[in-house]
Formats: C-alpha cells, structure tokens, sequence
C-alpha cells in the first residue's frame, strides 16, 4: 500500500486507524467526564434500557440457581476484603513503600477457613508464597472464582501457606505516592522497568520480614511474570529469596495482536498511544461503562474485545465464571506501560523501555544497512539468562501472546520445566472451568518440590481432586454488601 509522504512511517490504512482511535478517545474523554456528573438515576435508566435491550434479543429472564446467586454475589463485591468474606476467609492488608515513593497494597490470607489466630501482622509459621497479577489487574483476579477449589489463592491458603498478593503501582490498592499525586502526569511516568526495580523486589522484602521466612515461592500471571524474569534478571540477589517462580500464561516476548490495524499501527510507532490516550491511565473510562450497561451486555463486549484483539474464544471460561470475574477484570495502569509492551512486540526482544524511541524508529525505517553492518544504537535487554531460581512454565498451546520456543532460548536451559495445556487461551490458565485438574495440581507440585520445609504442608491436596471432605456447599460466609441489590436475570 502506498505511503503518505509525512514521515512516511505508516500507511494510508494506519492513518485512518490513528484519526479513528483518537476520536473514539475524544469521545470516550467526554462520555467519561459526563457519566461522572451524572446523577444516579440517569444512570439506572441506562442500565434499565440496556436490560431490557438485552431480554428483547436473548428473551426472558430464566429462573435463578444458586449458582447464579454466588456470581451475582461475586460480581457485586466491591473489593478484596468482600470478596474473601464470601466464602469465609479472613485476610490482612499491609502497605509497602517503594525505595521510589509509591505505596503498594499488599494482602494476604495467612489463615485456611475457620482456622483460628491469635495474632496478626506477624509470621505464621508456614511456608510462604507470593500472588502477582497481570496488566490491567490487581489481587482480586485470584479470589474471584465461582468455585473456591478452581482458586490457585484459596487452595493454597488451604494446603497449608501462608498467602501473599501484590498489586502494582497505580492499580486500585496501589494509587498513592509521597512524590505524586495520581492526577499528575508525573505520577503515571512508569513502565515495565519500574516493576522490576522497584515493586516486585520491595515487596517481596517487605513480605519475607514480616514472615521471617528465609525466601517464599512466586505465582505470577501474565504480565506478573514479565515482571519477574525482569526482576529476577537485574537483582541477582532476588534470586536467593525467590525458591520457585512458577509462570502461569508467560509474557515475555509476544508476537503480536490478532487486529492487524491495531498490531502494525502500535508496532510502527509506539508512542502513538500517547497520542491517543494521553500520558496517565490508559482506558480510565471502564468502570464507567460497567456501571451504565446491563452485566451480560459488559461481559459480551469484553468477550468480543478479547476475540478482536487476541483471538482469544473464551470457551474454556463458563459463562457465568466470566460474569463473576469480568467486573473484576480492569484496574488502572499507566500508558507508558502498555506502550513499553509495543516496543517489545515491535523489536522482537524483552528489553528495558527505551527512552530513545525516535532515533530508534529512523534506524528501523531507513532503507536497509550493507550485509555486515552494525547498528548504532540498541536499547537494554533484560539478561533472563542470567536467572538462578527455578523456573517452571504452564502455557497454553492456544494462547497468541505465548511463544514458548522464543521465551525457552531466553531463559536458563538447566532450570526451566515448560508443561503445556492443551486448548488452554490466555485467561483460562486462571479462571478456566478445568484449572483444579489441569493447573493447581502442577503448581502444587512445584511448590512441595521447592518451598522451604515442604513438610508444613497438608498432606492431602483436598480442594483440586473434586472430592474435597471440606463442605463448600454453603461458602457464604457473613454476611456482605454484595448481598445487597437486585440479582442478575439470567
């Protein structure tokens, strides 16, 4: 396709893409700034209509089951702490401060159901594991499952861990810092880099001193391995208190996206984002649009996004799992951290963000170096080779942002185990329906290999075999404000 002459980076198609982005940003700015002043019952009207829109199509509403009920309660849990009370666990919040002055959320489940305490904010005595989400999330994608035996947090907490969840900085535990305030631009001016440097290694800090634990295992998903290899790779002596580092679904190098506008537009020009979303949160306006559309509206268009973008089917994740978790899906993160990812899918390598971007784009750009010639400038990788601690990979043979043959020549050949799941997408390795059989069971193992006196632990794994002697036909827990409101019509 011919080339504008501007730049003459991208194509025709690639500016069309790029004027209809920003105007669907326009809009989306002022559609956020008015839902905002929008008084309550304008807004229940469009829910109302989004409803009714909804049964028009589907048709009527079904009698509810109490599966249906448990979602609903789910979905309309406002937080973390809601969320454990739902099925009867009891956790703890503690605040890090990072070397950097951003305050980071941090929870933790020290106790199984019904265990009694004596004291809190204090060791446990039990091995210790650590819980790191992905990009766009925070801890409540691990505790927002249907079934408490398909949570990796909840089944751990039962064998016999003491469970710990991070959370990045600017998602909604960690939107604080002594330097900056969150309507700042300054304070939106981190990307990958800054995870490595300073959120994982701080927290993990912070964790083995209240504990007193000599090192804790990892469970990262997603982006929350991204950030591990990263950090692992930089601070050699992460590796002495990391014993484990188990990768649900690992990022390190994708491919690409399935929208060929939107992959080759991102790819040619990163920093286009930040023309487009400015350079704060990216995609603010969601909880927004969560509350004005009927929940099985929102969970279609999030299922239809992740088709768009990823190809992602979604079939492994049971309906009503993704009206439960979709509500849970969003938090906040920075631009520069969704632009450092592009930079990363555009030069093919896990490398640091690179401040240089435009002179990088005229080397790329230019016409085509004699054979043999040596580039000028080439941005910082990070060194995944040089990482000690255990590696054990689970990776879906469906999942598009998983090259695992590209992350294996980038990882350590003599301590890495890859295990495959087969037609296992991206989010499946998290809240798909077979996790307790196809998942849990390989991270359980790891961690009795690797944790620190694995002895501690429950013999049995009772939650994963379906089995379990535990009654969870009643996870009701106390009472909640999720109890609250009308239920969801199927």
């Amino acid at each position: 396709m011919a080339r504008l002459p501007f730049i003459g980076r991208l194509t025709s198609r690639d500016y069309v893409a790029l004027v209809a982005g920003g105007l669907f940003v326009f809009l989306e700015t002022i559609l956020t700034f008015v839902i905002a002043l929008l008084p309550k019952s304008i807004i229940q009207w469009f829910y109302d209509r989004s409803r009714h829109l909804f049964h028009f199509i589907v048709g009527p509403p079904l009698p509810k089951s109490d599966e249906h009920h448990l979602a609903e309660r789910i979905r309309r849990a406002e937080d973390f702490q809601k969320l454990c009370e739902i099925f009867g666990y009891e956790h703890e919040e503690h605040v890090v401060l990072t070397k950097d002055g951003y305050l980071l959320g941090l929870h933790r489940l020290p106790a199984k159901k019904g265990e009694v305490r004596h004291s809190f904010g204090t060791s446990t005595g039990k091995p210790v594991v650590y819980l790191h989400h992905g990009l766009l999330m925070n801890s409540e994608v691990w505790v927002c499952l249907t079934d408490p035996r398909r949570s990796v947090a909840f089944t751990l907490v039962e064998l016999g861990f003491d469970v710990w969840l991070g959370n990045n900085r600017g998602n909604k535990y960690s939107k604080k810092s002594i330097h900056h305030n969150p309507n700042s631009a300054k304070f939106w001016d981190y990307s990958i880099d800054d995870f490595a440097w300073h959120d994982i290694p701080d927290s993990i800090s912070y964790v083995l001193s209240v504990t007193k634990e000599p090192s804790l295992s990892y469970v990262g998903f997603s982006q929350g391995t991204a950030q591990a290899f990263a950090a692992l790779s930089i601070h050699p002596p992460l590796n002495e208190k990391i014993n484990v580092f188990i990768a649900l679904a690992p990022a390190m190098s994708p491919a690409g996206l399935a929208a060929s506008v939107v992959d080759s537009l991102m790819k040619a020009s990163p920093t286009l984002l930040f023309l487009i979303f400015g350079r704060k949160s990216i995609m603010s306006s969601v909880p927004g649009w969560q509350s004005l559309l009927y929940p099985p509206v929102f969970s279609a268009a999030i299922t239809a996004s992740l088709r768009w973008l990823f190809n992602w089917r979604s079939l492994n994740i049971a309906p009503l799992q993704k009206h439960a978790a979709y509500t849970h899906l969003y938090s906040y993160a920075s631009v520069k951290s969704v632009v450092h990812w592009f930079q990363i899918m555009r030069n093919a390598k896990f490398q640091m963000y690179d401040d240089d971007v435009q002179r990088v784009m005229l080397i790329r750009r230019a016409a085509p170096r004699p054979a043999g010639a040596v580039s000028a400038y080439a941005p910082a990788r990070f060194p995944t080779r040089n990482i000690v601690s255990p590696i054990v990979l689970l990776y879906g043979d469906s999942d598009s942002l998983v090259d695992i043959d590209v992350m294996l020549h980038e990882l350590p050949k003599s301590s890495v185990v890859a295990r495959r799941l087969h037609g296992y997408e991206h989010l499946d390795v998290i809240w798909g329906a077979g996790v307790d059989r196809d998942v849990i069971p390989h991270v359980v193992d790891a961690l009795r290999k690797y944790a620190v006196e694995p002895e501690r632990l429950a013999g049995e794994l009772k939650m994963t075999n379906g089995t379990s002697s535990t009654d969870y036909g009643e996870y009701t827990g106390t009472s909640t404000p999720a109890d609250n409101g009308s239920v969801y019509d199927s």
